[in-house]
């Protein structure tokens, strides 16, 4: 199990410096005031990456966490929320939406392209009386990304507060929470952080604290409430016991991407993709989007008589790499190349595309040229 390659947009591939920081030695989070302040230069390492002065939660769970926080803490009943939708997980904040008593209304558009800002512009000008707008920066199962610099300060145009998904974006592509205006940004450590699986990023703006505070009803649950974190470095004390190995590894992920640079990072991240994309179209592979490609997840559509699960098996069976396809009615139609993290590196997008290339060939499609030649002249 331990020596598959893995090439997934997230979990990615973890540096062994912060696999090694995660077996430390640790101390007991509930009690220890020296692991708060610890937590909290944690916390403050995001907000710099991030760009927000906003205050920045590190919580116990999968990004899904941070989703269903979000939509548990702002939505009381009867509440109208703008869910905007151009792909699966986008329209998927519908489930947590309504699970808490709000009414779901949709701005939808295809999955195969980035939101169009000035047609939201006109359905907001028809339509404005929301609560908050739930948006994904990177939907994952297609890779497609959504320009939160105009789409962001548009909602709040209308007063409208903006919940975002950028658990497969943040780190890899460009986010400036304070000069977007978003309310809660939202993050996980296993994509292009590159850590392991298990914590949520979020920051939440004053306003949507506000909103919070000023709710009528209260909040349904306690493990998806916002405001149990309220003042919690004031009195040194969490809400819950904090998985501390987690933290102390996310936080070794973190120097190693300040080290690097943040404008490096997504760099790096911009010309991986952006030659990857290329290398693929050159060889005559077909990209599932039309535009809005995100620099973390490349979507390719397989042929129906070779099926993106039979490839993934075939790579997965003679190559021992693990690599994904989608999710929903994508599942056998889309390969998902996750260059994100430490996955988007040289030598490992190398490997991968050699592995595609060769198993596409073998099961009998006939590829122009060879894909890490062609990514090479791109990447150059």
């Amino acid at each position: 199990m331990n020596n598959k390659t893995i090439y997934t947009p997230g979990p990615t591939n973890v540096r062994e410096n912060v696999r090694q920081a995660r077996s430390i030695k640790t101390t007991n989070p509930d009690v220890d005031i020296d692991f708060v302040e610890f937590y909290k230069n944690t916390c403050n390492k995001m907000s710099k990456i991030i760009g927000t002065k906003n205050d920045v939660y590190i919580l116990s769970g999968e990004g899904i966490l941070g989703l269903e926080a979000a939509c548990a803490s702002l939505t009381e009943s009867g509440d109208r929320i703008l869910v905007i939708d151009n792909g699966i997980f986008g329209k998927g904040f519908e489930d947590f939406v309504s699970m808490y008593g709000g009414e779901v209304v949709f701005f939808s558009e295809t999955y195969k392209k980035a939101i169009d800002v000035d047609k939201l512009e006109k359905f907001l000008e028809k339509d404005n009386n929301f609560k908050y707008a739930t948006i994904v920066h990177c939907d994952t199962p297609t890779g497609v990304l959504n320009d939160l610099s105009k789409i962001c300060p548009l909602l709040k145009k209308y007063n409208i507060l903006t919940v975002v998904d950028s658990v497969a974006a943040m780190v890899g592509e460009k986010l400036l929470v304070d000069d977007w205006k978003i309310d809660i940004a939202l993050g996980g450590s296993q994509k292009a952080i590159s850590a392991q699986p298990g914590l949520t990023i979020v920051s939440i703006s004053e306003e949507a604290k506000a909103c919070i505070k000023n709710r009528k009803s209260k909040i349904i649950g306690f493990y998806c409430n916002l405001s149990i974190w309220e003042g919690y470095y004031e009195a040194k004390y969490f809400p819950y016991t904090m998985p501390i190995s987690d933290i102390i590894s996310l936080d070794k992920a973190l120097d190693n991407i300040l080290e690097e640079g943040i404008e490096n990072t997504i760099n790096r991240h911009e010309k991986i993709a952006s030659a990857t994309r290329s290398a693929l179209k050159e060889y005559g592979a077909e990209l599932f989007l039309h535009d809005g490609y995100s620099n973390t997840v490349t979507a390719i559509v397989i042929p129906e008589e070779i099926g993106a699960l039979n490839l993934t098996k075939h790579i997965r069976d003679n190559y021992n790499t693990i690599i994904g396809t989608s999710l929903g009615e994508y599942v056998d139609k889309l390969l998902r190349i996750g260059h994100m993290g430490e996955n988007a590196r040289l030598e490992k997008i190398i490997y991968i595309l050699d592995a595609l290339d060769n198993s596409l060939k073998n099961l009998g499609f006939e590829g122009k040229g060879c894909l890490v030649s062609l990514f090479n002249r791109y990447y150059n």
